[in-house]
C-alpha cells in the first residue's frame, strides 16, 4: 500500500511555523526503511498495512510533542499483490505524458 499523509500541530507561533515538528515526522519515516518520499505538503511511504500504520502513528505522536493538537491527513492507495508503486506509478505517468507529444 502506498499511504501519503501530512501532520502538523496545532501551533501559538506568530509565523504559524510547524518545521521543527514536521521535520521530527519525516525523521521517523525516514529512519524506518520503507521507501517514502516528501514533498512540500506531504509525505507517501509504501509497504504493508501494519509497518505504514505503525510509522505514520509514531509520526502522528512525534508531531504530538509540539503542540496540544494534532491534524492528520491521510490517504491510502491499497492495491495487494503490487510492490515499487511510489516510483512505479510516476515512470508510467510520464510515459504516459511523452506518448502525447
Amino acid at each position: 500500500m502506498i499511504v501519503s499523509f501530512s501532520v502538523a500541530p496545532s501551533t501559538d507561533n506568530a509565523d504559524g511555523s510547524v518545521h521543527k515538528a514536521v521535520a521530527a515526522a519525516v525523521k521517523i519515516v525516514r529512519d524506518s526503511g520503507l521507501p517514502n518520499s516528501t514533498s512540500s505538503m506531504f509525505t507517501e511511504l509504501e509497504g504493508e498495512w501494519d509497518e505504514v500504520m505503525d510509522v505514520v502513528k509514531r509520526a502522528t505522536e512525534a508531531v504530538g510533542a509540539y503542540g496540544s493538537r494534532v491534524s492528520l491527513v491521510l490517504k491510502a492507495d491499497i492495491r495487494p499483490g503490487y510492490t515499487g508503486e511510489l516510483t512505479g506509478k510516476l515512470e508510467r505517468l510520464e510515459q504516459a505524458i511523452h506518448s502525447q507529444e
